[in-house]
């Protein structure tokens, strides 16, 4: 049975199959708002942002003001039944067709004694590569809260993504806090100018 690891959308918003899930982390990377999203949560002329996974090197030439945080990056790990395999992969390519590709990792869980285990290994997840053209980088906080307050897409508002990835991921577990989206969150909430506390549904 082949496992998808969604950090961003996939996490409040998951393939819609049924399947089973677990919380989990992996390691080596960050989750930035990096990645332009011309077709969500913007639009080709004026581009949102969503985020990817950033090797933790790659990210040192990228990196601003944003604070590091853990090095843990929690999110969701959903396991797709090999007799519904093409369905769902094709599903999930054609949801993230704008510059993401395949990569595996492994992912990581804590006992309620503490412990790390090891929750799955060789799971595939959806990386924004650095090389890809809707890269985006780093840009400095205050200016990527400027930017995401304003940016709307087909599939609604940019700081609608934002209120529901960091209140997904508060809800993981009681480990799975995100320095760095508690911060965006924050930030964008003050420049938010209906200054609205609910968290929408949508992609």
């Amino acid at each position: 049975m082949a496992s998808v690891f969604g950090y961003g959308s996939l996490i409040w918003k998951g393939p819609p199959f049924d399947l089973e899930s677990t919380p989990g982390y992996i390691k080596g990377f960050v989750r930035r708002f990096a990645q332009a999203s011309h077709d969500h949560r913007g639009t080709p002329a004026n581009p949102g942002r969503v985020v990817t996974l950033v090797t933790e090197e790659d990210w040192e030439e990228h990196r601003k003001d944003d604070p590091l945080g853990s090095r843990h990056v929690w999110g969701r790990v959903y396991r797709i039944p090999k007799e519904r395999s093409d369905e769902i992969w094709a599903y999930l390519d054609h949801r993230e067709k704008d510059g993401y590709t395949l990569r595996t990792v492994d992912v990581y869980g804590v006992e309620e004694n503490g412990n790390e285990v090891i929750v799955e290994e060789g799971v595939r997840v959806y990386v924004g590569e650095t090389h890809n053209p809707s890269f985006a980088g780093g840009m400095p906080m205050a200016e990527l809260a400027d930017h995401i307050a304003r940016s709307v897409g087909p599939s609604g508002a940019n700081k609608d993504y934002v209120y529901n990835l960091a209140n997904a991921v508060r809800q993981l577990c009681p480990a799975s806090e995100d320095v760095y989206l508690k911060d965006l969150e924050r930030l964008v909430r003050e420049r938010d100018p209906d200054h609205s506390n609910r968290v929408p549904n949508g992609l």
